[in-house]
């Protein structure tokens, strides 16, 4: 039996460094560099290649590097048999929330503007929002959503969230369900979305949701670039119906340099930078599963493949 590592769009040597390392008794492959796939049970992979997995046939555990597994629903038919897991780490929930308050501070405190005004030597003062009065609405509140509307609650915001399930966070208005998207939009200053992709959220970023939002709303999706319909999104803005929006992720990545986000003013563009996964403590998180499918143990963070998360 032996480990494989599939990455496509992420540099596979420094997992098989570390993974040799901590595992020095199992075989540790890359792909192609594969001796026997059908030895192949334990598979390691960040978006992976349209079906590739088939070329596996004893596949038994499929685990993302990331805290996605949507780059492998999307790509693999994967049948009922394999577990499929993901990495939950507390460091990729504190990286998100720094990225995503850093955003709002500079937005509310008119920062940008600022530096622009800098290069121009134009003197210029603005109001701004202070945190007591900005309205954060949060659409998702798994593990890091929960984490970053309780932190922005905790200094003073007001937080909103929406979930598909129900969910309570202390001093966070929740709401779940689609009958309740509309209510959750009134009043928001920025909305944040951190879903999942599923089948249920592609492309609920689009025309009929920001028709809800005031006119001054700000949107930062750091979800997936799938919950976005781009076009609509660009209409909102031009017609400014919206304020602006901040994008980590895209649907294709890196983006294409004849892409219109990069040339429109009120799109900020980050490359996909988040939350990025910490090698050091995923890596403990994939070996600690290895080890349980290996001693017939429960695995850690096994995800739906029905539900997609």
């Amino acid at each position: 039996m032996s480990i494989l590592i599939i990455f496509n769009n992420k540099n596979p040597a420094p997992w098989a460094k570390k993974l040799k390392q901590k595992l020095p008794n199992t075989t540790i492959e890359t792909y192609p560099n594969v001796k026997t796939p059908a030895n192949v049970e334990f598979i390691i992979c960040w978006k992976p290649e349209k079906n590739i997995l088939k070329k596996f046939p004893n596949v038994k555990v499929i685990q993302s590097v990331g805290a996605s597994i949507d780059h492998i629903v999307s790509s693999q038919d994967i049948n009922n048999n394999i577990i499929l897991t993901r990495i939950v780490d507390s460091k990729l929930s504190n990286d998100m929330w720094e990225y995503l308050i850093s955003i709002v501070l500079n937005q509310i405190k008119n920062l940008g503007t600022y530096l622009e005004n800098k290069n121009n030597k134009k003197w210029e003062q603005h109001n701004y929002q202070t945190i007591n009065d900005t309205v954060i609405t949060i659409l998702g509140l798994g593990k890091i959503g929960k984490t970053v509307a309780s932190n922005f609650s905790k200094i003073g915001f007001k937080v909103k969230g929406w979930s598909t399930s129900k969910k309570e966070i202390t001093n966070v208005e929740c709401f779940y369900g689609k009958q309740n998207l509309d209510i959750l939009l009134k009043n928001t200053s920025f909305l944040i979305n951190i879903l999942p992709l599923t089948i249920e959220t592609e492309n609920i970023l689009n025309k009929n949701l920001f028709e809800k939002l005031p006119k001054d709303a700000i949107i930062i999706n750091v979800g997936r670039g799938e919950h976005l319909v781009e076009n609509d999104l660009i209409s909102f803005l031009d017609s400014n119906q919206l304020q602006g929006a901040y994008l980590d992720v895209f649907r294709e990545e890196p983006l294409p340099l004849n892409h219109p986000f990069w040339n429109h003013s009120k799109i900020k563009i980050t490359p996909h930078i988040a939350s990025l996964t910490d090698i050091k403590t995923a890596s403990n998180q994939v070996i600690q599963n290895y080890k349980n499918f290996l001693n017939n143990r429960e695995l850690l963070n096994i995800v739906s493949i029905n539900k997609g998360y």
